[in-house]
């Protein structure tokens, strides 16, 4: 199949709902006809492989000939004819009038001179599957014709010919033409149909019109309609569907031919959405009762994967304008429900993750169902003004593709849903990119016997490494902080100069030292300000009593060496939990495992040469005094660090890496203390 018969194929599944296909010349395909039944069956075979990935897999297929023996046969007919004509044409100042059987005779003698095989079948084809268009008798829409040709007649004026789109006209009446300026009007002074004069014209029919004073060079295609009732526009918003032959992706602020009826103009497209719209369909899913596609009375549901749109929200888009009539829209594009794209209305109100391009995949699987591709909006900003209705059907295509390459050109099709202003709606899309910085828990505030479940938290910790020293925390304080665990807390102020923070827990939280803490916030693409935006909710407070610390308290300077060692025995204050079986020198106070709790500086080509252990030694240790010892990854053979110095007074370290390690995974790695 070539590449303009495939994307004729793609066109005709977004626009049309059954299909005929005709095979013609059958006669070359032999004078036996058990022969040509035979091979038509084979062509008709081939076709239905072409077909099979379409909604045309069963569509009726019929073979004709037009005429039998091919074109000159035709020809030779035709000249027959004509040299007979011209013979009773010279006979017929001689003679008198033939009668009306003669007339009849004569037609029936040129007819068997051009034979025909099997047309008669493909028009009783055509008469038991062709639907009647739903037209609106009433007139109430507007008047809008799309011009297809425009020539002039000496004497007469300009005649525009074309399709009544929606409404009627009657001769008399004044037309305006919107893509040739403002007020650019005028009077209609005869209409024809089928070259017969008529007085009115309605939706649906096909029909020429008269115009003086119009200069046809002026406008090839176009749209003629009722004075003040079309404006162009520079840009829409639609609900989009990636055309799942098209090969390449969908970038972000790309370019593309988009086709609007009879009109196809540049257009920069923007896509965003994708998750937005999958959920609300799954609601839509649902909550609504699903009803038969076309099932309503107006035949306005549109099927989106096997769902209908409810009627309310149909009712909805006829009240905001975003349906045109009720029986036969003046969609130039064609009717967007037969491509699957649904009615949706679209909030201003609304926020939207950012996208940098059209999403073929999402998290947990494609779209509104595991086959079709996710519906995304899309942004059209036309380079070219246009005449857009909305729920107009509109193609996006790569048209400045080689053609000679076998590939589809059509990369999109959408509906539109909303007229977009650049100069006014520029900052009104919500668009927003999230953002998470994390830091670890340093250190523990008093613990807390909750009430109501009896369990230990804490109220307050302090936590590191999420801000630099130099850091205005005012700007920060009053935001939300986010444990593994799913524990949300507010940063009250700051705790020290070095960049570290004091956090509160409404409801508590049982963290421990070297924990996550996650401040997750998102920026919209459009606020001058980039102030940070949070959607995280404060739990309610959960009381609880302070638990008093076991043994008295020491004065300073004046520590128990037998607390201190039990201390050290238990390794509480190092932030690594210890076991019965955890590992330990001859000192007491020095274990040989740890574990790698955080990394420290900028990253280096994605590595860090300097991280953060805890678990080696107890807070009385002096770490200076092991300097230089080496640390081993556990389970990685040859990834040797050494201690470089103490890190903070809870008895951590700094070890550094030569080769560096990745920033990726490294936290949370077991670590073996080495022989001095």
């Amino acid at each position: 199949v070539q590449t303009q018969t495939a994307e004729c194929i793609v066109i005709a599944e977004m626009t049309c709902r059954d299909m005929i296909v005709v095979l013609n010349k059958v006669d070359t395909l032999g004078a036996d006809p058990g022969e040509r039944e035979e091979r038509l069956a084979k062509v008709e075979g081939r076709v239905r492989n072409v077909l099979r990935q379409t909604k045309f897999r069963d569509c009726h297929m019929v073979g004709v000939s037009a005429c039998v023996g091919g074109e000159k046969v035709a020809a030779v007919s035709h000249s027959g004819e004509t040299a007979g004509d011209n013979k009773k044409a010279d006979n017929k100042a001689k003679a008198p009038s033939s009668s009306s059987e003669d007339a009849t005779s004569a037609s029936s003698a040129t007819a068997a001179k051009v034979p025909t095989d099997n047309i008669d079948g493909l028009l009783r084809l055509l008469t038991s599957t062709l639907r009647p268009p739903a037209r609106d008798d009433a007139g109430a829409a507007p008047f809008r014709f799309a011009v297809d040709h425009c020539f002039p007649i000496r004497g007469q004026g300009t005649v525009l010919t074309g399709t009544v789109l929606s409404g009627s006209l009657q001769v008399g009446q004044e037309i305006e033409f919107p893509t040739l300026g403002a007020r650019f009007q005028r009077k209609v002074k005869s209409m024809q149909m089928f070259r017969r004069r008529v007085s009115a014209v309605r939706q649906g029919d096909r029909a020429g019109m008269c115009v003086a004073n119009f200069d046809p060079n002026l406008m090839e295609r176009g749209i003629a309609a009722a004075p003040g009732t079309v404006r162009l526009i520079d840009g829409a918003i639609a609900v989009v569907r990636k055309v799942r032959y098209f090969r390449g992706g969908l970038g972000g602020g790309s370019k593309f031919h988009v086709s609007v009826g009879h009109a196809t103009v540049m257009a920069t497209v923007t896509f965003w959405g994708a998750h937005e719209l999958r959920d609300r369909l799954r609601r839509l899913k649902k909550d609504e009762e699903p009803t038969a596609n076309g099932g309503d009375e107006d035949g306005l549901s549109s099927a989106v994967n096997g769902m209908s749109v409810a009627d309310d929200q149909v009712k909805s888009a006829k009240e905001k304008g975003a349906i045109d009539s009720v029986h036969g829209s003046s969609s130039l594009g064609g009717d967007a429900d037969i491509a699957g794209l649904p009615r949706l209305d679209f909030s201003y109100d609304e926020d939207f993750v950012h996208q940098d391009g059209y999403l073929e995949q999402l998290e947990d699987g494609r779209g509104d169902d595991n086959e079709a591709l996710p519906l995304h909006w899309a942004l059209l900003h036309f380079h070219t003004p246009v005449y857009c209705p909305l729920d107009s059907l509109v193609i996006g295509s790569r048209l400045d593709t080689d053609i000679n390459v076998n590939t589809c050109r059509l990369a999109f099709a959408g509906r539109l849903v909303e007229r977009y202003d650049p100069k006014k709606d520029a900052d009104r899309i919500r668009v927003y990119t999230k953002k998470e910085r994390s830091g670890v828990v340093c250190r523990l505030g008093d613990p807390h016997r909750r009430d109501d479940d009896g369990k230990v938290i804490r109220y307050e910790v302090f936590g590191a490494d999420l801000f630099k020293k130099e850091t205005n925390m005012t700007t920060f304080v009053g935001m939300m902080l986010e444990t593994d665990k799913g524990d949300i807390g507010v940063i009250q102020s700051s705790f020290g100069t070095s960049g570290k923070f004091k956090v509160y827990f409404p409801g508590g939280t049982d963290v421990r030292e070297g924990d996550k803490l996650h401040l997750r916030f998102k920026r919209y693409a459009n606020d001058p300000k980039k102030a940070m935006h949070q959607d995280a909710v404060l739990p309610k407070e959960r009381v609880g009593t302070r638990l008093e610390p076991t043994g008295k308290k020491k004065r300073k300077g004046k520590t128990d060496p037998q607390a201190k060692s039990n201390a050290a025995k238990s390794g509480s204050s190092s932030g690594v939990p210890r076991t019965a079986t955890a590992d330990k020198d001859t000192t007491g106070n020095v274990y040989t495992s740890g574990e790698i709790v955080s990394l420290k500086g900028e990253p280096v080509g994605g590595k860090h040469d300097i991280v953060i252990v805890a678990g080696f030694f107890s807070p009385e240790i002096n770490v200076r005094e092991h300097a230089g010892r080496g640390v081993k990854i556990v389970g990685e053979e040859g990834v040797i660090g050494k201690i470089e110095g103490p890190f903070g007074k809870a008895g951590k370290c700094k070890v550094t890496f030569e080769g560096g390690l990745p920033a990726e995974g490294t936290v949370g790695k077991k670590v073996d203390l080495l022989p001095s």
